[in-house]
């Protein structure tokens, strides 16, 4: 039984436990809802009878542009084996971010998408916050807020910052309160979908900084919010917050990036992180551990090429931990997957996989 915005009726996750104690046959029940149970709503927990699983945008392995040969699994067992080749290029990749991997916008002619795009983000702000308990006393300022964090995609900016970039020159900014609550309910629908620190435990690493990475749950809605396309993104179009180096599109294919390795890690049974010193000097874009602690660290490049000050900090991180670090990778917009002579694998996205 499929049961849509189970959260807009909380009682009915009472009484699929309670079936549940009564006939525990499982899969009898699936539950599907743009967010949680609202703040202030006391339900059972539903831990050892309901387990809840993100359901993330098609990752790129998933939107038919190849077969992938290096599956996220073996990589994290250690495998050596690296290869594959592909056709897929950066303005296929440009493509797919604006294209979005939401099955229902994604193949939709290219004004119906940007409307639909345009019309998912004001819907959330109209109806969505309202209907789960939030209200938002000026939406301009929250759509305002949204597209500064859009533009802080892939940094660690201060939310401080973002607050300051989505407000610039309007004296009466709403409170760090207020946007602090918008930010939960945000990340409780799963629109704003930060990247959390890797804190390893037993582990040498020390003053690792504990500020999440931003990113919302697709890139092509930071694109739409900031409001480059295809084009412009080639061109190199797209301010952003609190980036000291890279491009705006160098941005949106790490998010890109980031959004398919966190779909494969859920279906390997790891979780995803990233590293950065408190003192900046050391920083590794996605860390995947795995059930047994293993760990495969992985930097994003906008490059179809590699060298070797693009793979120091994973040689450094290897020199930290030791074996367990199981792989080195580097996630380029390139034809073909290989590993160099220092062991780091180099793998086009297209060619990623679970």
């Amino acid at each position: 039984m499929l049961i849509d915005e189970w959260q807009l009726e909380p009682q009915t996750w009472e009484r699929v436990r309670r079936a549940v104690d009564a006939d525990a046959i499982g899969g009898r029940f699936l539950l599907a809802g743009s967010a949680g149970v609202a703040p202030g709503v006391r339900v059972h927990s539903g831990a050892g009878r309901i387990v809840s699983v993100p359901m993330r945008p098609l990752a790129v392995g998933e939107r038919g542009l190849g077969t992938p040969t290096v599956s996220l699994r073996g990589l994290l067992t250690g495998a050596s084996d690296i290869g594959g080749d592909t056709s897929v290029g950066l303005p296929t990749y440009v493509d797919e971010i604006v294209r979005s991997g939401f099955p229902g916008i994604r193949d939709l002619p290219e004004t119906a998408r940007r409307l639909q795009l345009d019309s998912y983000v004001t819907r959330l702000v109209e109806r969505e916050l309202p209907e789960n308990g939030v209200s938002v006393r000026r939406p301009s300022t929250l759509l305002a807020w949204l597209t500064a964090y859009g533009a802080a995609t892939a940094t660690n900016a201060a939310y401080a910052t973002v607050l300051d970039a989505a407000t610039a020159g309007i004296a009466d900014k709403p409170s760090r309160t207020t946007v602090d609550g918008y930010r939960e309910h945000l990340q409780r629908l799963f629109i704003l979908d930060p990247v959390p620190t890797w804190t390893p435990a037993f582990s040498p690493l020390k003053r690792l900084t504990l500020t999440p990475r931003h990113h919302l749950v697709d890139p092509a809605l930071a694109a739409r919010l900031v409001g480059v396309g295809p084009a412009g993104l080639l061109r190199g179009d797209g301010g952003r917050v609190a980036a000291a180096t890279g491009t705006w599109l160098g941005a949106l294919f790490e998010s890109l990036v980031t959004q398919s390795v966190r779909v494969y890690a859920t279906a390997c049974g790891a979780t995803v992180s990233h590293l950065r010193t408190k003192n900046t000097d050391r920083e590794i874009d996605v860390i995947v551990e795995g059930p047994e602690r293993e760990v495969v660290a992985i930097e994003v490049k906008l490059s179809a090429t590699v060298d070797d000050p693009d793979v120091r900090h994973l040689n450094w991180l290897r020199d930290q931990i030791g074996d367990r670090l199981v792989n080195r990778v580097v996630i380029t917009t390139g034809e073909v997957a290989y590993r160099r002579s220092d062991g780091v694998a180099v793998v086009p996205l297209a060619l990623l996989g679970a």
